[in-house]
């Protein structure tokens, strides 16, 4: 098996802000005219965009969300679990990784506007983000703390876990 470091030097990958390491990888060409997108959206969008995203154990990838959907797809290394606040402000957790007997699936789906992280469940965890309309960081919220915690405060735990001070 590959290490982390083994994937961060081959594929180039950068620090990303919300935690781990990244790399965007396609960026498509074509662009959406911001009159075709949904009010929530200022300005044109690609079509789609993907990154590849790592996760070393002892890393966290902070709440945050975006205002478009993002299918999370796993490569290699452990299981990754994300955690996501869906909109009725209920903890949602799926398992990425190649085990469909405990539910533990290659490709999951975040809707739009939804408070997500995630952390690797070993050594470290490969994937891909794929987003459509396309990532632009105008479109990128980090989660703040005390927001969060007034907000969900039956999630106080995982918030303390997975938000920067």
């Amino acid at each position: 098996m590959k290490t982390s470091k083994y994937w961060v030097d081959k594929l180039c990958l950068l620090p990303h802000p919300e935690g781990g390491y990244f790399k965007e990888i396609y960026r498509s060409a074509e662009k959406v005219c911001s009159k075709s997108l949904p009010t929530r959206f200022k300005g044109d969008r690609s079509f789609s965009t993907s990154i590849y995203f790592l996760l070393e154990k002892g890393q966290f990838s902070a709440f945050h969300r975006i205002k478009s959907d993002e299918i999370w797809h796993f490569y290699d290394g452990d299981p990754l679990t994300v955690y996501v606040i869906d909109s009725d402000g209920e903890l949602i957790q799926y398992k990425l990784g190649l085990d469909p007997e405990t539910n533990t699936l290659p490709q999951v789906t975040i809707p739009a506007n939804c408070w997500f992280a995630s952390e690797s469940n070993g050594e470290f965890t490969l994937s891909g983000c794929t987003v459509s309309p396309g990532f632009d960081f105008e479109d990128f919220e980090m989660g703040d703390r005390d927001t969060l915690l007034s907000k969900y405060p039956n999630l106080k735990e995982i918030i303390l876990r997975y938000t920067m001070d």
